[in-house]
This record gives structure tokens, C-alpha cells and sequence, in this order.
């Protein structure tokens, strides 16, 4: 059977051209946290709602163990986790890259994010909420 990770990396890349709408937490757009705090909610997992919450409150994970289903964290503009993604595989990610992008996979070895990434952390290894 496969983990939550694997189960939430799959949802998210069936999330890919939903359109972005910053604080958009629904189907009717996203925006990067928004698309995580509403993945993780679908597995019955609680998430704290923005990007730097994420990051404090998620379990560590060295970037070299990262698993499916596992979320990379990145500085943008910023000395502050201000984006977020869901990691997939093979170095990519699912994310709401920003305002006239739709959901998107990038890889982590793209020279934007790479330079910017922060942290990476685990949620789906956690009880589920009822």
C-alpha cells in the first residue's frame, strides 16, 4: 500500500493548471500555501495555513532524505520562508508559482529555486485529524 507521501504527491500533480489566486485555498485557485493546506486537508491532515507556518511547524527533513509527498520551502524576495511546494520525485515539485501562473511542477535544480531553497519538512507522517 502506499505511504500518505506518496498519496499526496499524486493529488497534487492532479492539481496542476488550477490558476492561481493569492489567498486562494480552493479549487478555484491557489496560492502556494493555499495549495498545500488544502492537499494535506484532503488526506485528513492538519497544516497550518501559510508558508512560514509550514515551515516552523513541519518535521525536518534533510534535503537528500526527501520523500514524496514531503514540502520544500524556499526565500523569495525575502530573509523569510515566503514559498512553498510539494515535493514529487526525482528533484521536482508541484507549487502556485504566483500571480498568472497556474499550479506547475519545477524542478529543484531549476537555478531560481535552487539558489533560494530553505528547508525542507514532513507533514503527511503525522495522525490524521477527525
Amino acid at each position: 500500500m502506499r505511504n500518505r507521501g506518496e498519496a499526496l504527491a499524486d493529488f497534487a500533480l492532479r492539481l496542476r493548471g488550477t490558476p492561481y489566486r493569492y489567498g486562494g485555498s480552493t479549487l478555484d485557485g491557489f496560492d502556494c500555501s493555499g495549495l498545500v493546506f488544502y492537499a494535506h486537508r484532503q488526506l485528513g491532515l492538519a497544516v497550518p495555513r501559510t508558508s512560514r507556518d509550514q515551515a516552523e511547524e513541519a518535521q525536518d527533513i534533510k534535503p537528500r532524505k526527501l520523500e514524496r509527498g514531503d514540502l520544500v520551502f524556499f526565500k523569495i524576495s525575502s530573509r523569510k520562508v515566503n514559498h512553498v511546494g510539494i515535493y514529487i520525485g526525482d528533484r521536482r515539485f508541484v507549487h502556485a508559482p504566483g500571480a498568472g501562473k497556474p499550479v506547475t511542477v519545477n524542478s529543484l535544480d531549476d537555478e531560481f529555486y535552487a539558489e533560494r531553497f530553505s528547508s525542507a519538512g514532513r507533514f503527511w507522517n503525522q495522525l490524521p485529524k477527525h
